[in-house]
């Protein structure tokens, strides 16, 4: 695996490097937000936030923008409202300082698992392509198309679409859909899944294609 690493504190970024090398995972350093911005593509991101130059939820922002690289986010700073709005714009994961090396491989190869296009496998062609009614899903592009028109997904609204599509119409916790898109150990009030529902059901441009169970979990509509 070929990881860009984004952290200005030696003490912490050098041991890291040759520690995932141990892993067989090969992680370039950048110090700056800026460098991370300008490096060559990387199969995963570990972003710190606290940068020297840009703060690293601005460059998760840009990074979001501008490509789906799986990001996890290395940071001090733990409060809700941090992992929260980290997530929200599109972090796979969330790791507060100090962690352990093994815990951040075991997050790094879930987060693989969860972003690796056609993982899930799906009902469809051969090619990964799942239809539920007007609706294609392409797993192997991680595109979206309603009624042939691509719909732009953020990478989180898509993988909360892909773990509704696995079953349609049958009911999906709220733990569930948590646990499988963002992580195992994600304990926030749930906000940010209603959050990316919401997303999910304007740009697919009806309200009732995802229905809400109260207290239970959401289900993706079957539509003829």
């Amino acid at each position: 695996m070929d990881v860009l690493l984004v952290e200005d504190d030696d003490s912490i970024a050098e041991p890291l490097v040759d520690g995932l090398a141990r892993y067989g995972i090969c992680a370039r350093r950048v110090a700056t937000g800026a460098a991370a911005l300008a490096a060559a593509r990387a199969e995963m991101v570990l972003l710190d936030l606290g940068l020297p130059d840009i703060d690293g939820i601005e460059v998760c922002r840009t990074l979001r923008h501008h490509a789906d690289v799986p990001v996890i986010m290395l940071t001090a700073r733990g409060g809700e409202a941090d992992r929260v709005l980290g997530l929200e714009l599109g972090a796979d994961d969330y790791l507060v300082k100090p962690f352990s090396l093994r815990e951040l491989v075991a997050r790094m190869h879930a987060v693989g698992r969860r972003t690796t296009p056609g993982a899930g496998g799906g009902h469809g062609s051969p090619e990964g392509a799942q239809r539920v009614g007007d609706l294609v899903i392409d797993r192997r592009t991680r595109r979206v198309r309603l009624r042939g028109t691509p719909v732009p997904l953020a990478p989180k609204e898509y993988d909360v679409l892909v773990a509704l599509a696995a079953d349609p119409g049958a009911v999906v916790t709220r733990r569930t859909l948590l646990e499988t898109v963002w992580s195992p150990n994600f304990f926030g009030r749930g906000k940010t899944l209603d959050f990316h529902v919401a997303c999910l059901r304007r740009k697919l441009g009806d309200p009732a294609c995802i229905e809400t169970l109260r207290g239970v979990g959401f289900r993706l509509a079957v539509t003829s």
